[in-house]
């Protein structure tokens, strides 16, 4: 255990050391702050610069930034290997693949979840300080209160964020290309509500079982049905479903891989 967690922080290291990751980590911190600043000073209506609905608009812009920076190290951190000529510096250690592959992929929701956390810490912070009220009423989300609403909406952007990573990592594993890996994931992730309107589950019953139709969970907050009359247990089971597959492709290319040419 402790030869895997040694594991874990040299892959860190990797990501930490380099300085694209703080450039990446301080845009989205100021990012983040900016926003409510700009609502509270530009906007007529106060109820936009009330803190939870200033913050939840600050979140909703911030977590595409959000979710571009976590694919850039998704997709770097197999491909990167190759491109740099390290993969069999690190596969000559008394280390198996698996567990390589598998430290790669904790660094990178270690990595997910710290730039999560400081979108949010900063976000927030300013939004305190930015409202126009106390803005702890905000607006009533159906059942939810405005704090519940805005961090169950967090968890949904981070589900979507966790798949789309999910994808660049795969990517990166099977054809050893940042680039491909970065511009498949955004095109997926900007384009889904297109492919969701195209081949829309509410005219195609097959189009229930596409990873486009569930990405975006907000909707099960506010009702019990998603489109194409499905649950949110269903959208979940698909979602998995697809997760594993990435996975398993990953695991599956890089273990046999050949890395002597």
């Amino acid at each position: 255990m402790g030869n895997f967690a040694a594991l874990i922080h040299n892959e860190n290291v990797k990501i930490y050391s380099r300085i694209r990751t703080w450039i990446m980590l301080i845009i989205l911190a100021v990012m983040s702050a900016l926003f409510p600043a700009l609502f509270y000073f530009t906007s007529s209506d106060t109820s936009t610069t009330e803190l939870w609905n200033s913050f939840q608009m600050t979140v909703s812009i911030a977590f595409f930034l959000n979710t571009i920076f976590t694919v850039v190290i998704a997709s770097d951190s197999v491909a990167g290997e190759f491109s740099w000529g390290t993969i069999k510096l690190l596969l000559i250690r008394p280390w198996s693949r698996s567990k390589i592959l598998l430290s790669k992929y904790i660094s990178l929701i270690l990595f997910s979840l710290l730039s999560t956390g400081v979108l949010i810490v900063f976000g927030y912070v300013s939004a305190l300080i930015f409202s126009s009220s106390s803005g702890l009423g905000g607006a009533s989300m159906s059942a939810w209160s405005p704090a519940e609403y805005t961090f169950l909406g967090i968890l949904c952007s981070y589900a979507e964020l966790f798949l789309t990573a999910a994808l660049a990592f795969m990517v990166s594993s099977v054809f050893r290309a940042s680039g491909l890996a970065i511009g498949l994931s955004l095109f997926i992730m900007f384009a889904k509500d297109i492919f969701v309107a195209i081949f829309s589950p509410e005219r195609y019953e097959w189009a229930k079982y596409l990873i486009f139709t569930h990405m975006d969970l907000h909707g099960y907050l506010l009702s019990d049905k998603g489109p194409g009359g499905v649950t949110l247990g269903f959208a979940i089971a698909v979602l998995a479903v697809y997760y594993l597959l990435f996975m398993l492709v990953s695991w599956i290319v890089f273990r046999k891989r050949d890395v002597a040419a």
